[in-house]
Order: C-alpha cells, then sequence, then structure tokens
C-alpha cells in the first residue's frame, strides 16, 4: 500500500449491485471514463488504510460506475465494501490541459492580489452547487472564500506556487 499522501479520491462505492459483487461508485472525477481502463484501484476509508484491488470490470451508466474487483466477487464482500472510497495513485490521473489544474496542485499557492502584494495562501477548494470556490487563509488566520472564476481568478501558476487574485477586498468588507 502507498503512502497515504500518493492516493487521491476517485470515487464513492455507493451499493452492491446484483450477485457476483459488482459495486456503483459515485465518480468523484471529471474524467469518469477512466474507470473503464484503470487496471487496479485503491479501496478503504480514508487513504491510510486503503487496500489495492485488480479491476476485473468496469461499466458507465447514467452517471455512475460500476466496478467488479478481484476478492470482491460476491455480494456479501460486495457489501462489506459499500461506504468505502475508490483512490488512484497520483501517477494514474489524467493529464490536463495547461488551462487546468488537479486540486491538490492549487492548495498552498501563495495568493497574492493585481498589485503584487501577499493576501494569503489556498487552503482547500470546495465544491459548491453553481462552482469551485477557493479557500484563502489570511494572515490573521480568518479564510475568505473565493469563486474559482475568472472574473476573480487573474492567473494561476501552479510551477511558480501562486495564484493572482482580482478584486479580493470585495469578499472581506
Amino acid at each position: 500500500m502507498p503512502s497515504s499522501e500518493t492516493l487521491f479520491l476517485a470515487g464513492r462505492i455507493l451499493k452492491p449491485r446484483g450477485l457476483k459483487g459488482d459495486l456503483k461508485v459515485l465518480p468523484e472525477t471529471d474524467f469518469p471514463e477512466r474507470f473503464l481502463e484503470r487496471k487496479h484501484l485503491y479501496v478503504g476509508r480514508t487513504p491510510a488504510d486503503a487496500v489495492e484491488y485488480e479491476v476485473v470490470q468496469a461499466s458507465l451508466q447514467k452517471g455512475f460506475a460500476y466496478i467488479r474487483l478481484q476478492g470482491a466477487l460476491d455480494r456479501d464482500m460486495a457489501e462489506s465494501l459499500a461506504g468505502s472510497n475508490l483512490y488512484v495513485q497520483e501517477s494514474d490521473l489524467a493529464e490536463l490541459p495547461p488551462d487546468m489544474a488537479w486540486i491538490h496542485e492549487l492548495v498552498g499557492l501563495q495568493a497574492f492580489d493585481t498589485d503584487g502584494a501577499e493576501i494569503g495562501v489556498v487552503r482547500d477548494v470546495l465544491d459548491m452547487p453553481a462552482h469551485q470556490v477557493y479557500e484563502i487563509e489570511v494572515a490573521d488566520g480568518k479564510r475568505v472564500l473565493v469563486p474559482a472564476l475568472e472574473e476573480f481568478v487573474e492567473e494561476t501558476d501552479v510551477t511558480g506556487g501562486r495564484i493572482v487574485l482580482k478584486r479580493f477586498d470585495e469578499f472581506t468588507e
């Protein structure tokens, strides 16, 4: 089992389907089609307790993935995995276009305003119904939420470790 820092959430096992151990999975990815290509997944409640399984079969239907794992080939075993998470290693993540980044790459970026003044640090990226939101920790320890939209984000430089935010003062008033 790899260290917990090398695993990333790919989906959540909802429940078994059928008698042969198939699992209904809610994909937690922008690339659910990757479930069809995966040969191995890690299953656990947390990355620290995840165990590697070989993927025997996978399909996609109506926004869900259905997978069968080696060693979980009956309904009883599938039921015991319900509520667990599916993880992948960083090396198995899809390659992103240049204008996109993984959440784990954004967390920890130094945030600056358009004048170059340091604002704080990106502590989390939250999924909201309309769009994602950056949680920025400012100098006094308070957290400020900024929509992850072009209207408020001028530049994101993952390799440079920085993000430049526009109109940040509107969120602190």
